[in-house]
């Protein structure tokens, strides 16, 4: 099942720069990812979509913790947040920092390389039972912002259609009086349906999903 990704990958080299190697210039990621058109839309209409980006080396030996990235602007030093256990990581555009000389320096050896990818989930409310509509309306407001992200270029942009629900181990999510099992990767996978997103029915779920990610396949 492919991650649902904006723009095509984008493959960062690592120049060298003694212990601490330059990654990326900040602004280059900002704007090449569209970050900045993201968080440019209004909250209003991005309310249902947390974005992430996914920085994983592509030498399988490195995990997250060995990723240290860390932003260099003139005499400031900030580290990033660390990525989590699926190389995610939350970037908001700094404005003090798009400029040309501020740079992304990474922890990772000369040569090495890591694939940027977009990774997007909806958040769920609290509890195992939801609304039907809140959630997997999130996926057309993915596609609004995919629009104003890509501009001109949306014509070429992918196009999310549908919410995967993962779960911790073998689980079930009933719609109204509809059963669904995961699958062997305990997940299951919904696109949205017209008349349920008028109708609204309540969702169940066995046991509370560690995430709801959008999907473009």
């Amino acid at each position: 099942m492919k991650k649902l990704v904006l723009l095509p990958l984008l493959l960062l080299s690592l120049a060298a720069h003694a212990d601490e190697r330059e990654w990326v210039p900040y602004k280059k990621l900002i704007e090449e990812l569209r970050l900045d058109k993201f968080y440019a839309i209004p909250a209003a209409e991005r309310d249902k979509l947390n974005m992430y980006i996914t920085v994983k080396p592509r030498n399988a030996a490195y995990k997250p913790a060995d990723v240290v990235l860390t932003v260099v602007h003139g005499s400031e030093r900030q580290v990033l947040t660390p990525l989590s256990a699926d190389y995610r990581l939350t970037v908001v555009p700094n404005p003090k920092w798009l400029s040309d000389d501020t740079k992304i320096m990474t922890s990772l050896p000369k040569g090495e390389k890591s694939a940027v990818e977009y990774e997007v989930t909806t958040p769920l409310p609290e509890g195992t039972q939801w609304n039907y509509t809140p959630v997997m309306s999130s996926v057309a407001q993915m596609n609004q912002a995919i629009k104003k992200m890509a501009g001109a270029l949306s014509m070429f942009a992918p196009t999310a259609k549908a919410v995967v629900f993962k779960f911790s181990k073998p689980a079930q999510l009933k719609v109204g009086e509809t059963a669904y099992n995961t699958d062997a990767k305990h997940q299951i996978r919904l696109k949205p349906e017209s008349a349920w997103l008028k109708e609204n029915p309540l969702m169940v779920a066995s046991e509370r999903p560690i995430e709801a990610r959008l999907d473009s396949e």
